[in-house]
């Protein structure tokens, strides 16, 4: 049983020409046959791929907000813009155990089933494929523009030609003032 108050249902439409309803019945429906009663609904209408999906971010905030904790969805394509936010965001809510249900994938994160088991074995699968296709286009322009010449790394500059202390930088996180940052480095060059 889903407890009454943490529920969202979240729905999306690419275009104005498709009509919300379609999905927001299904989910309606859903919710009756599992006894939820009382529920929040977040609906867009705007393409997957526009970052601005005000609804998608007001539920974001209530779920950082520890106001949801079950979110039911159409179908889980309707959530993310791109494999990646879908990854991100599903990787959020698994950190704050928000459980995801998607009626027409047959989805749910809560349960122990083959389906919930394989779901989150390819996200992680998924998510490992595309560190490594980034890190694959980082290595190649960096052979890219070794092959032309350009100099790699951080520009030589000013702040580089002074000795720089360790001591200093770690008495800086631990909240020492300026002058034991300098005391700090001072000593350091004595050492």
């Amino acid at each position: 049983m889903i407890a009454l108050n943490d529920v969202a249902l979240y729905s999306r439409v690419s275009t104005q020409g498709q009509n919300i309803e379609t999905q927001l019945r299904e989910l309606r429906e859903y919710c009756a046959r599992s006894n939820i009663g009382q529920y929040k609904i977040y609906a867009d209408v705007a393409s997957g791929a526009t970052s601005s999906r005000p609804q998608l971010d007001a539920m974001l905030t209530d779920i950082r907000a520890g106001q949801i904790k079950t979110i039911i969805v159409y179908k889980l394509d309707r959530l993310g813009r791109s494999l990646t936010n879908l990854l991100d965001l599903l990787a959020e809510f698994r950190n704050r155990k928000i459980r995801l249900i998607s009626i027409s994938d047959g989805l749910d994160t809560q349960t122990d089933n083959p389906m919930a088991r394989a779901f989150w074995r390819l996200l992680g699968v998924f998510a490992e494929l595309e560190r490594e296709i980034i890190r694959e286009r980082v290595m190649s322009g960096l052979e890219r523009a070794k092959a032309a010449g350009k100099r790699l790394g951080r520009p030589a500059g000013s702040k580089d030609k002074g000795h720089r202390s360790v001591s200093g930088y770690h008495l800086r996180y631990a909240g020492r003032s300026k002058d034991q940052r300098k005391l700090g480095r001072r000593m350091a060059i004595a050492a």
